[in-house]
């Protein structure tokens, strides 16, 4: 493993005037057209996922100094989701990479339509804290395999991990491929500015909304991932043991600070008792009923995130049936359940971002999918039912990001599955293929030969004449299928059309061969 040699800095907030610095020599990297090869981009894909093989505990123990996380959830959540995209980026990128031919189409075929997939140029990266890992260094892995160089922009609140990031990209990585940029507000305003191959930021609504103002002045393409309130729907008929279990877990993984986390439950009314005392039933499992004490439980990110989450708590016209303990000095809100929440709810009026697991009774699937319906499109729906038609009628009628049946927040680390939001939970996908083509500028590619002027399109050029007029409107005589509405549709003759299309492409292809000797001799 190559490691490079650069000599240690002081890892603090990355003073503004350096920064268009730093982005040049990005672009110079960028420039020098290294990143283009599929065995460098191999080479630094294996670099990032030796800097978390080699720095493994370095980075438990700083999430653990952000977030009091336990070691279990950084790994299951985030350390394997992330090697394992990086693995799967290293394998495939050379696939992933190659030219792809157009479809056949007679008009065009001679010009041998392709798809080329080239890098973008310098990317952003803006990082979030509660799951820098994944959000921060998986989109890495895609940038690095579509060939561009990276500015990474961890969160200000993270600040181990942040300074532990910086530390370690300069001895993995060159400083023309890849470059940390430290520090809050200030830093991130500065480095929107500027024009980007593509941006791609994790965080709040509101942030993104600054962002995409900034990207629009610049034309820069942006991915964002939102979160959003994601709701879970309980059936009657779902197996209510195995969804307390799932829910509540994915509810409190990192305190709740997870954007795919499930955010309300919506659970019918026939079985919500039930349901009630399975949950409180695992709360008891989990924490012992004392989490503050607990080894399996996080803290909030600062004192302000758990204040607003205490003030949501506060507010609520719902009955705390577990948990509901709150010290915000020392960053505390207890695992909370609260039941019969009514729609207009202190804790249904923003996204929580906590561990406070709201209960809304329904009458029906039919009430609960409109209830979801009606709000803001979540980065996941949850459905937990051993009914095929009630699965499907939910899939059917609801949008999402992703839908999960039977299982919560684990979806982003499924490899080949596109990872992102859609409307106010965001959009675009950043893992895996799906995030090399977020990275990748698809560039169409055509190579016309001269012969085809005397061929086919020399009734192009003027002088223009009636001949050539009807010469041109037969490129566009397509045969339509029958109009909508008709009552009978006359019967064609598919079997000829099809026997015509098929000596239509032999022609093209033999074309095509005895065409480029007759251009050859042509020059």
């Amino acid at each position: 493993m190559k490691i490079f040699a650069i000599p240690m800095t002081s890892f603090t907030s990355t003073p503004l005037e350096d920064i268009p610095e730093i982005r040049d020599a990005l672009l110079k990297g960028f420039g020098s057209g290294k990143t283009k090869s599929i065995k460098y981009r191999k080479e630094q894909l294996l670099q990032l996922a030796y800097l978390l093989k080699d720095n493994h505990q370095r980075f438990l123990d700083a999430l653990a100094k952000d977030l009091g996380r336990p070691a279990l959830e950084t790994d299951f959540t985030e350390m394997t989701a992330t090697l394992g995209d990086i693995y799967d980026s290293y394998n495939n990128v050379g696939k992933w990479a190659k030219d792809e031919k157009a479809p056949f189409s007679v008009l065009w075929y001679f010009m041998n339509p392709t798809v080329r997939k080239e890098p973008k140029g310098v990317v952003l990266i803006i990082g979030p804290f509660n799951f820098p890992i994944l959000c921060l260094l998986m989109p890495l892995a895609c940038a690095l395999a579509a060939g561009n160089t990276v500015l990474l922009k961890p969160s200000e609140l993270s600040t181990a991990v942040s300074d532990l990031v910086a530390e370690l990209v300069p001895k993995y990585f060159e400083p023309g491929l890849v470059r940390v940029v430290q520090g809050g507000i200030p830093q991130t305003s500065k480095l929107i500015e500027y024009p980007w191959g593509h941006i791609c930021y994790t965080g709040s609504p509101r942030v993104a909304r600054i962002i995409a103002h900034a990207a629009a002045n610049t034309l820069t393409p942006v991915t964002f991932e939102l979160g959003g309130k994601n709701p879970t729907i309980v059936d009657a008929k779902g197996d209510l043991k195995l969804a307390a279990r799932r829910i509540l877990w994915g509810r409190n993984v990192n305190a709740g600070q997870a954007c795919t986390a499930p955010e309300y439950v919506l659970v019918m009314r026939s079985v919500e008792e039930e349901f009630i005392k399975e949950l409180q039933n695992t709360y008891a499992t989990y924490y012992e009923n004392d989490p503050s004490g607990s080894k399996s439980f996080s803290r909030i990110i600062t004192q302000e995130h758990a204040s607003r989450i205490a003030h949501l708590l506060s507010e609520t016209k719902g009955k705390i049936v577990a948990g509901g303990e709150v010290d915000t000095e020392n960053k505390y809100i207890a695992p909370t359940i609260v039941r019969d929440v009514p729609p207009d709810d202190s804790l249904m009026s923003e996204e929580i971002f906590g561990p406070v697991l709201s209960i809304i009774p329904v009458d029906n699937i039919d009430e609960a999918i409109a209830f979801a319906h009606a709000r803001d499109k979540p980065l996941a729906v949850y459905i937990f039912t051993s009914d095929k038609k009630v699965k499907e009628k939910v899939i059917e009628n609801t949008s999402s990001g992703a839908v999960f049946v039977n299982d919560v927040l684990i979806h982003p680390g499924a490899t080949g599955l596109p990872f992102g939001g859609i409307g106010l939970s965001g959009y675009g996908c950043m893992t895996g293929k799906w995030g090399f083509n977020t990275f990748t500028h698809f560039r169409a590619l055509l190579d016309s030969p001269g012969y085809l002027d005397t061929l086919a399109l020399w009734p192009r050029f003027p002088p223009y004449t009636d001949e050539k007029y009807h010469k041109i409107r037969s490129l566009s005589a397509f045969k339509l299928p029958p109009r909508p509405g008709n009552a009978e549709a006359p019967r064609r003759k598919w079997g000829l059309y099809a026997l015509f299309a098929m000596f239509g492409a032999v022609v093209a292809v033999l074309g095509r061969k005895v065409g480029s000797v007759f251009g050859s001799t042509q020059e």
